[in-house]
């Protein structure tokens, strides 16, 4: 299938945020991690699925014992659903802009993080992630979507008019890449941050799934896994009354 030419918005591209630009975010953690480029992305085309994982932790490395980069099936992405403008485009793309998309469908574009970019490269189709919705009022999880087309070339890269251009990137090597995702549905209830803050440091001192939750150990990333009992547990707060 050949990479879309929509945006992820109705009519300008929305960015996703949560540390790939340098503006201060909400999320809770350090300044964003140093670029470390690896693995190459598909150019419009798929990828072959990887081999069924033997556990959220880490992986064999092929043609050896030593641990290669862990592989994972959930994930959480990060984007503005407050209006915020950038050279006179508003990056806003909440939950309920991805909804009123045609197909409930759009292009995940924007990322501009090394890290982040890799781990949608590792996305395959059918992985779910959970929407965050970040650097607003009330930071946190606000429902569910799904990877529908793997990692290719990210066009708005080579859009001058787009505020995440990359002059450095060229045609014929680019630097990053996006995903297409599709709306699942809204949580039964909207998981701010400051509930699963509390988790986190309750877990971190007595144990639990919530103790090395990357939104508070790599928090500026906008792309971050999650491990099944994580994502699990996340999913699971949407039945419970608030901490």
């Amino acid at each position: 299938m050949a990479p879309k030419k929509r945006t992820r918005a109705s009519t300008r591209t929305a960015k996703p945020t949560g540390g790939d630009d340098p503006a201060p975010h909400d999320d809770d953690g350090g300044g964003e991690l140093s670029p470390a480029e690896g693995g190459a992305g598909a150019a419009g085309g798929k990828r072959k699925a990887p081999a069924p994982e033997k556990s959220e932790g880490r992986a064999e490395a092929r043609g050896g014992g030593s641990p290669a980069r862990p592989r994972h099936r959930h994930w959480l992405m990060k984007s503005e659903p407050e209006s915020r403008f950038e050279n006179g485009i508003d990056v806003k793309f909440g939950i309920e802009d991805l909804k009123a998309l045609p197909d409930q469908t759009g292009c995940w574009d924007g990322v501009r993080n090394y890290q982040a970019r890799n781990f949608m490269r590792d996305m395959r189709e059918g992985h779910r992630a959970f929407f965050y919705h970040s650097n607003c009022k009330e930071p946190g999880v606000a429902g569910i979507m799904e990877v529908v087309k793997e990692a290719y070339v990210d066009h708005t890269q080579f859009d001058k008019k787009d505020v995440h251009f990359d002059a450095s990137s060229k045609a014929d090597n680019p630097k990053w890449s996006m995903v297409d995702v599709k709306y699942q549905r809204m949580l039964k209830r909207f998981i701010p941050l400051a509930e699963l803050k509390k988790y986190h440091l309750r877990h971190k001192a007595g144990g639990g799934p919530l103790k090395d939750m990357a939104l508070f150990t790599r928090a500026r990333l906008s792309v971050q896994p999650l491990t099944s009992e994580e994502f699990d547990f996340v999913l699971d707060l949407e039945n419970k009354d608030p901490l």
